[in-house]
């Protein structure tokens, strides 16, 4: 197995001593040619103080003016070192001082200058920890008679000699190829790499998820080891001891709701429903989670993989997903099945106040298997169901139209958003890293369901609490202010008078107001749109934190897909700690415990419910793996984002020369920006396409205004704008105008 020295490092927590064995199985040196290459690492770090062998064992040493950060480069060659503390100084790098790192990799910068209040400091890399650019999009081009790779990133300030491995490397000049790295820069030898794949002439010649998972260096495979590992797993039949074992909820009216781009594209089916009423009259809503922490056992091949991976990763028609097909298979809440879950059931009253809940694992078999569509037409009475649907349609009717609309009152009650979207790519059921909940007009069903599997998270985050338990919290920022003014700018442009007082700090319960206003808007698209972009990340930490979206102040967690996000699946881990080895009394001489799977417990516990040895290890395991997954949650977004801009870029590219109207949603001295609002497609108008005029910039109105013609190009203006040209690769998008803007007024515009 391979591993950076990032990976290495994170499993030293605090300065406890880690053996080197424990290394071992921890980062898959399971072959003498691995265990040797650990061996030389631990070495090498142990001779420049990074860390220090005592009585056989390692532990980690600190140095104060040497932090770890990752590259930001320019063109230019300097680069900036951005640690992960938020507010913490980016620290300025020389090219000379890069010691052969790349844009993007991790590395410790030794600080040799000190800021001030003009100048940020100053350091140079002292160590690579993790590489970011194991493999690249590059050009193939000869130089000296040798085949060279030229990377499309123009941050990536170097060529790459090329290994000839049998492909047509001559056939290949000047074409879109994939480059794998074989050695990096090394004194004065050039990094080698060899040509694994040719993606086209050009990159709009290339498929557009191979650009991006080559670019973001996804993998789309499983290697040879993983697909064989697979073959060891357990059997689809679940055993009689392990039915005996936990709750049988095989007899309950179960069901699912699928989207239909994710049947298609993703194996997995991770959740599953169940609602009753029960005898106080209040309501039992089951929502039952495939247990994947019983098929996949922490620190095996199929783990590691797993926990690289970090999180699935959604390219429209292709998921590249954690573990491999029989995974999904064996684990998939599939009609039919008996399967086993861990089934978090809580119990809700008239208001749709949460009563009380359990956390138990069970045995349960899904009776109906939906599509949001079917489900929205079965409720509204669009199709008839036919016989073996017609006992589920009541249940549905209670789901949607009696408890969602309750939550949802309770949800904005607190000040948690809603934000309007035309469609919807994700493969989780709960909010996903938007942080909120989005919601589509035509399939008001999806924000439904999704109003319910976010209390799974509630629940599960607090009765981690009440049982003083390690946790991974999902946490969210409040926007900056900054980013918020030119929206509110561009909204009271569009004559919404937005009265929204954002001096000081921004809360969940301006933003709610802002949706509302936006709703009445007929730019309400773009609006929302834009609205999404001031989000900050979610961000998953060790102790419960605000979660700005949900308007969760104390603590949140994600645990409905530990199939397809491997946060979850560290909880589900958690939660079954606690049902193999928690202790539910003070000492054995208490004749009564207390259930620990069930809220009602909360309060009553005075003793660590844990062994203290697991309850340890826990936290070691989650402290090392924290920041890889938040991490691997950026790589993921971006990838996504990543594809979705380039399907733009291909859409506009197909358009070149036609005429939109659109919607100005950004001015700057260079140029303006126009969203075409039927598409939500963002487009420049630069400065020097307007020949009519001398245009000059005024930022406190944000507008361009012509000095003879008095034309205003503001905020919020609408303009007939033609398509002139697309970069596709960049995602660069330049617009001309041919119509539109408003009149200066004097008394509005002067100069400043």
């Amino acid at each position: 197995m391979e591993f950076s020295i990032a990976t290495l490092l994170a499993q030293f927590v605090d300065e406890k001593l880690v053996a080197g064995k424990n290394l071992e199985k921890k980062l898959g040196c399971e072959d003498e040619e691995g265990i040797q290459k650990l061996q030389i690492t631990l070495d090498a770090l142990e001779k420049i103080s990074v860390l220090t062998k005592e009585r056989g064992k390692y532990r980690r040493l600190y140095e104060d003016d040497v932090v770890e950060a990752k590259l930001r480069c320019s063109s230019k060659g300097f680069c900036f070192a951005i640690q992960d503390q938020e507010n913490a100084d980016d620290i300025y790098v020389r090219e000379s001082h890069l010691s052969n790192a790349w844009n993007g990799d991790r590395v410790f910068v030794k600080i040799i200058k000190e800021g001030s209040r003009r100048r940020s400091p100053e350091g140079e890399v002292k160590l690579i920890l993790e590489r970011s650019n194991p493999s690249l999009l590059a050009t193939v081009t000869t130089k000296e008679e040798k085949y060279r790779a030229i990377p499309l990133d123009d941050r990536l300030l170097f060529e790459l000699d090329l290994k000839d491995n049998g492909q047509d490397l001559q056939a290949a000049i000047e074409h879109l190829v994939h480059v794998s790295v074989l050695r990096y820069p090394l004194g004065q030898h050039p990094p080698l790499g060899q040509v694994t794949k040719v993606l086209g002439s050009d990159a709009e010649e290339a498929a557009d998820v191979d650009i991006v998972s080559c670019k973001h260096d996804l993998p789309q495979d499983f290697p040879e080891k993983a697909i064989a590992a697979t073959a060891k797993l357990p059997s689809a039949r679940i055993p009689a001891a392990e039915t005996k074992s936990r709750l049988d909820l095989k007899d309950k009216l179960t069901f699912t709701i699928e989207s239909e781009s994710n049947l298609a594209n993703s194996d997995w089916i991770e959740n599953a429903f169940t609602l009753e009423k029960t005898a106080a009259d209040n309501w039992q809503l089951g929502i039952h989670i495939a247990d994947v922490a019983h098929y996949i056992e922490q620190d095996t091949i199929l783990d590691r993989i797993a926990r690289k991976r970090g999180i699935a990763v959604n390219l429209r028609k292709q998921v590249l997903p954690l573990f491999p097909e029989k995974v999904s298979k064996l684990c998939s809440l599939i009609p039919g099945k008996n399967r086993l879950a861990i089934s978090v059931m809580i119990t809700l009253d008239a208001q749709g106040n949460i009563v009380e809940y359990q956390i138990a694992p069970t045995v349960i078999s899904v009776d109906h298997q939906l599509t949001y569509q079917e489900t929205q037409e079965l409720i509204s009475g669009e199709s008839k169901p036919d016989k073996k649907l017609a006992s589920l349609v009541p249940m549905l009717s209670d789901l949607f139209f009696t408890l969602s609309p309750l939550v949802k009152a309770q949800r904005l009650q607190r000040g948690g958003l809603e934000v309007s979207t035309p469609e919807i790519h994700s493969l989780f059921k709960d909010e996903g890293r938007v942080g909120t909940i989005l919601g589509v007009s035509a399939l008001p069903v999806h924000s439904m369901l999704t109003e319910l599997t976010i209390l799974a998270g509630k629940v599960v985050a607090e009765h981690l609490q009440a049982l003083e338990l390690p946790g991974v919290y999902c946490t969210q920022a409040e926007p900056d202010i900054e980013e918020l003014e030119d929206l509110i700018k561009l909204g009271n442009n569009l004559g919404l008078e937005l009265n929204i007082n954002v001096e000081d700090t921004v809360s969940s319960q301006d933003y709610q107001r802002l949706t509302e206003q936006f709703n009445t808007s007929s730019a309400t698209m773009v609006l929302n749109y834009l609205l999404q972009t001031t989000f900050k990340p979610v961000k998953y930490l060790t102790k419960p934190g605000k979660h700005f979206g949900l308007a969760y102040e104390d603590g949140y967690a994600h645990c409905i897909s530990p199939g397809q996000r491997y946060v979850d699946l560290i909880i589900q881990r958690i939660l079954k700690a606690v049902f193999e080895h928690g202790r539910d009394r003070r000492h054995s001489r208490t004749k009564e415990g207390v259930d620990l799977n069930s809220s009602s417990c909360h309060g009553q516990i005075n003793w660590k419910v844990l062994p203290p040895t697991i309850q340890e290890q826990i936290e070691t395991d989650i402290q090392t793996t924290l920041p890889f997954l938040n991490d691997r949650e950026k790589q993921a977004e971006d990838a996504e984002k990543d594809l979705a801009g380039l399907k733009k870029a291909e859409q506009m590219k197909e358009r070149t020369g036609k005429i939109f109207e659109g919607l100005i949603t950004g001015v700057q001295s260079y140029g303006f920006f126009v969203e075409i609002e039927d598409l939500l497609v963002e487009g420049l108008v630069h400065v020097s396409s307007l020949k009519d005029d001398w245009y000059e910039y005024r930022s406190r109105n944000s507008c361009l205004v012509g000095r003879k013609n008095q034309t205003a190009y503001r905020l919020g203006d609408r303009v007939e704008v033609e398509v002139k040209s697309v970069d596709y690769y960049r995602q660069q998008i330049d617009l001309v105008t041919v119509g539109g803007g408003s009149e200066a007024q004097n008394a509005d515009w002067e100069e400043e």
